[in-house]
């Protein structure tokens, strides 16, 4: 006969089938992810009225707390009182993970390093400490922070531009800053410039490195710092910027394997060159400019191609894909809401990002989105969607955004998402993002006057006035200040 433990029913959550780890509860046996998820949930119970943690459901769909669900068990941490998941000795993650950051951050004396100990306290504290636990239990992690405990190593931006790995240090990086150890840096930058350092060091012959290094200072990083002067630098330009630096390095080794030099390129070496992918080539332009400014390159012709953006979406298109976001729950909410501030009001992915809880305007039962001035008003029922989104919205539950104000927050310290991280999610979810805003902006300047457009949206005058002209808004022959109507031309005189 055999032993082997009885298999268990699907989870009366999620219908999976549980394979090892499991509770049973009252209504069932639950996953451990089911079980995990419900133990980090709280609101307000649906039958107490208290606001708690709220591990159960009540029969027509709402959140119960431990006392109103019954059956499910003490989750009362046995150090501070706190709800949630108990660790070892009947304490909770924050509590685990506070002892755990005392002994990583001790600085000798059994105490914490003073300038870590805001870093200290708000990682301690984060609504999920499973994502922190997570976190401090990996190697590399454990051995950077030690390294920062250590009073003989400087808390600089410059300690931790000599750690590894890059996405480690770009993380504990955001927090140090978010939390007041470290001054303000630009984090773009700061990852490109430590990505051009290992660039460098990768390039083999001494020449070629002296070359590239010239064109990255005098050219590229010139052009970043620029940025950096009109606000943060963002993850587009940063991109821009490596691929141009990796044509040049692809360009001089490709010309090396034809047993040439820069001084030695002639004009069937640069059309050789971009015949092998133009499109992928095309980041060469600046490179191949350069050098030959520098007199590096003798003065030849640099090949050119269209690539135009994908042409707008038509005004059909936009009105269906609206209707389907305003009502249909697939995607997620805050795709849907970014995708909508893009559709109706023709923002791009920058722009939508950089959007705060405070630019939404709720006043006398209407609701407004600052975009330009004065707000632009939001209709139902997205503004219904908007709100909704407002009070759910993602990443506020560990260190990184807890008191966060964005209203798309990003899982890095104090900043937004980002543009590639949501234009992921409108691809996923079939959302045309350079052709919805442009359709967008086309037809908002056939209903309204360009520089009203252009005010309220936060756009230049020139950018709407020249989209109005090319669309033959009836708005474009009349001079600015003069928002009448156009009559039509079957009632003109």
């Amino acid at each position: 006969m055999s032993t082997a433990r009885a298999a268990k029913p699907p989870c009366a959550r999620c219908g999976r089938a549980i394979v090892t780890s499991w509770t049973h509860w009252p209504e069932g046996y639950l996953c451990s992810t089911c079980r995990t998820h419900a133990l980090e949930t709280y609101g307000t119970c649906a039958g107490c009225g208290a606001d708690r943690l709220t591990p159960g459901i009540a029969p027509g769909g709402g959140r119960l707390c431990t006392d109103c669900a019954g059956g499910l068990g003490d989750f009362t941490c046995e150090a501070c009182g706190r709800e949630g998941i108990r660790y070892r000795r009947g304490t909770c993650g924050n509590c685990v993970l506070a002892e755990r950051l005392a002994v990583l951050l001790d600085d000798g004396t059994g105490r914490i390093r003073a300038e870590l100990a805001p870093f200290a306290a708000a990682l301690s504290q984060m609504r999920r400490p499973r994502v922190g636990m997570t976190w401090t239990g990996r190697p590399h992690v454990q051995k950077m922070l030690r390294s920062l405990a250590d009073p003989g190593t400087p808390v600089t931006h410059e300690t931790l531009n000599g750690m590894s790995p890059w996405r480690s240090v770009a993380y504990l990086r955001d927090l140090l800053m978010l939390h007041g150890v470290l001054p303000p840096a630009d984090r773009n930058l700061a990852l490109f410039q430590r990505w051009l350092d290992e660039t460098l060091a990768g390039i083999s012959r001494h020449e070629h490195r002296q070359i590239v290094a010239r064109f990255a200072s005098w050219h590229v990083q010139r052009r970043l710092r620029g940025f950096a002067d009109r606000g943060p630098v963002t993850s587009k330009q940063t991109q821009q910027a490596r691929g141009e630096i990796s044509q040049a390095v692809a360009f001089l080794a490709w010309l090396d394997g034809r047993q040439r030099t820069l001084a030695d390129c002639r004009q069937a070496d640069v059309d050789a060159w971009y015949a092998g992918g133009y499109a992928a080539r095309k980041l060469t332009h600046a490179f191949l400019r350069w050098a030959m400014a520098s007199k590096l390159l003798p003065r030849l012709a640099v090949p050119h191609q269209d690539t135009a953006n994908p042409a707008p979406i038509s005004q059909k298109q936009r009105l269906d894909l609206l209707r389907r976001l305003l009502t249909d729950e697939e995607p997620e909410l805050l795709t849907r809401v970014a995708a909508i501030v893009m559709l109706l009001y023709a923002q791009p992915l920058t722009r939508i990002l950089s959007l705060t809880l405070d630019d939404v305007i709720q006043k006398d039962g209407q609701v407004a989105i600052r975009l330009g001035d004065p707000p632009a008003p939001v209709p139902e029922p997205f503004a219904s969607l908007l709100l909704r989104h407002m009070g759910q919205r993602l990443n506020l539950a560990t260190a990184t955004n807890a008191d966060a104000r964005w209203l798309f927050p990003g899982r890095r310290g104090g900043q937004p998402m980002t543009p590639d991280a949501l234009e992921r999610r409108l691809k996923l979810a079939g959302i045309p993002a350079r052709g919805g805003r442009s359709a967008a902006l086309r037809q908002l300047v056939l209903q309204a006057p360009a520089p009203v457009i252009a005010t309220m949206l936060g756009y230049s005058h020139g950018g709407t006035a020249q989209v109005a002209a090319e669309v033959g808004s009836p708005w474009s022959r009349y001079a600015p200040g003069d928002h009448a109507r156009p009559r039509s031309r079957e009632g003109s005189s």
